[in-house]
């Protein structure tokens, strides 16, 4: 790799660590990073993870997991795990998700993720605008967290990575919806199906697209 752009990426890197950094000032040591994917399809479970990076992490390249390429979020997912102080991933079902809506599903599965940690946190860092209830340590809330924060960044990306290995999945037992290469979102084709087939056991049947296309079913 040339100099330059090694510079580059330390550069970025020392940018997305400022959060942590600050944090550590303060006296914190374990700072748990907190983020989801799976808000916005139709079908399939919200993931969470939370990762506690050590301090001195080199981890060049992290960024929003939305940034990354399918093949970089792998690479980095194998780093992040073998790199991290602790990591978890938890989620919540889509049964959970009609029950109590798909925010408070969200804030489940990051709550999940942060317990479920097998290092405890003193100090969390949470993507969006949520805050997790029933945590006995300090969290604040960041806006675009992913774009902002090492460990946010290191979190997107396992929840991300995991989420799609879930659709790769569920596209084996439902390979019709096209699960494969949509991951449960609103693509043309996507809704298309779903228009002419109506909703597999996995899909969001609270959803707009899913609720109308149910409409649609023979009584």
């Amino acid at each position: 790799m040339r100099e330059k752009d090694l510079a580059a990426l330390q550069a970025k890197l020392n940018s997305l660590l400022s959060y942590e950094k600050e944090l550590r000032l303060k006296g914190y040591s374990f700072i748990a990073g907190v983020d989801e994917a799976g808000r916005g399809p139709l079908a399939g479970p919200v993931v969470a993870s939370a990762v506690i990076l050590p301090e001195h992490i080199r981890l060049y390249g992290l960024d929003d997991s939305k940034k990354l390429s399918a093949a970089k979020r792998e690479t980095l997912a194998l780093q992040i795990k073998k790199a991290a102080v602790a990591w978890s991933v938890s989620l919540a079902t889509v049964c959970e998700i009609k029950c109590i809506n798909i925010h408070r599903a969200s804030v489940l599965a990051m709550k999940r993720a942060v317990k479920n940690l097998n290092v405890a946190p003193d100090y969390v860092l949470i993507d969006g605008r949520a805050y997790i209830g029933e945590l006995q340590f300090p969290q604040q809330v960041l806006v675009g967290g992913d774009g902002l924060s090492a460990s946010i960044a290191a979190a997107s990306i396992l929840a991300k990575v995991t989420r799609d290995h879930l659709m790769q999945v569920y596209h084996q037992i439902y390979p019709g919806y096209g699960f494969s290469t949509n991951k449960g979102y609103p693509t043309a084709s996507h809704l298309k199906v779903l228009s002419s087939y109506g909703p597999s056991p996995i899909h969001r049947s609270e959803f707009f697209p899913v609720k109308e296309s149910l409409k649609r079913l023979p009584k």
